[in-house]
């Protein structure tokens, strides 16, 4: 679609709104995105929804990620593992993702949201181990649930940031700022997979794409910027991340019961 000025103004606006939300707290960029492009934008099919904002997030997590590398926020080797694998799950998930009815999609993400938003809120005083990183007792377990959020993220269309800063902070017990950091590899790596496997079934809006992109570059180094200034607050990063999925979710379930 053509954008006129309003969603113009609305894809810069929400753009820079998933920007910060993907820079502060690593993730929920993507369950923010696709429902602002459907329900705030206007994107008429979920399926473009979901294409466009994997390529969306994935580009603005790269840009995330220079501000926390500059920071020193990054477990390299833990990334390129999480990453590696989740590519492959992220590849199935969104082959058998564009096979599921649009608006049923919608829904099983919600219900997926709210229950890793339980999980997120119930881990919410876990600070982590400092100097926490991937090791011969652990790898197995990154590599599992790197394939497993990979997987999830592919399937619904989304960078999975949310999946991955709990994902990695279980497999590595490191502290929640450093899972922020090293999901923002991940997040990119899911993100363009998932984006190719829309892009070759004509699923990515392109001109709603630079948009989301050029206002999420400039949100996401504004919420890389608080992440660090709340570096010391564990709880209240985990809580801000939880927070977010549950309100998104039950307005995913209320649009979705809405229109049946």
């Amino acid at each position: 679609m053509t954008p006129d000025l309003a969603q113009t103004v609305l894809g810069l606006l929400s753009g820079g709104l998933v920007g910060f939300t993907l820079g502060l707290i690593g993730g929920g960029g993507s369950i923010l995105a696709v429902p602002l492009m459907v329900y705030v934008v206007g994107v008429p099919d979920p399926h473009v929804a979901i294409g466009t904002s994997a390529l969306t997030v994935a580009v603005n997590a790269l840009g995330g990620l220079v501000q926390h590398a500059r920071s020193h926020t990054v477990k390299w080797r833990c990334a390129a593992i999480y990453a590696s694998c989740g590519v492959v799950g992220a590849l199935l998930g969104a082959h058998l993702g564009k096979i599921v009815d649009g608006q049923k999609l919608l829904l099983l993400f919600a219900g997926l949201m709210i229950i890793v938003g339980v999980l997120t809120l119930r881990g919410r005083h876990n600070v982590g181990c400092e100097g926490a990183s991937c090791n011969r007792e652990n790898v197995g377990k990154v590599m599992l649930y790197g394939t497993g959020t990979g997987a999830l993220s592919g399937f619904f269309g989304i960078g999975g940031g949310f999946l991955i800063v709990p994902g990695l902070m279980a497999s590595t017990h490191m502290p929640v700022l450093n899972a922020v950091g090293t999901s923002l590899v991940a997040v990119a790596a899911f993100g363009l997979s998932t984006a190719a496997s829309y892009m070759m079934s004509g699923y990515v809006d392109w001109q709603l794409a630079v948009l989301f992109i050029v206002g999420g570059l400039i949100g996401t180094l504004a919420g890389s910027r608080m992440a660090c200034r709340l570096a010391g607050t564990t709880g209240r990063l985990t809580t801000i991340l939880a927070c977010i999925i549950f309100a998104v979710a039950v307005f995913i379930i209320w649009k979705g019961v809405a229109a049946l």
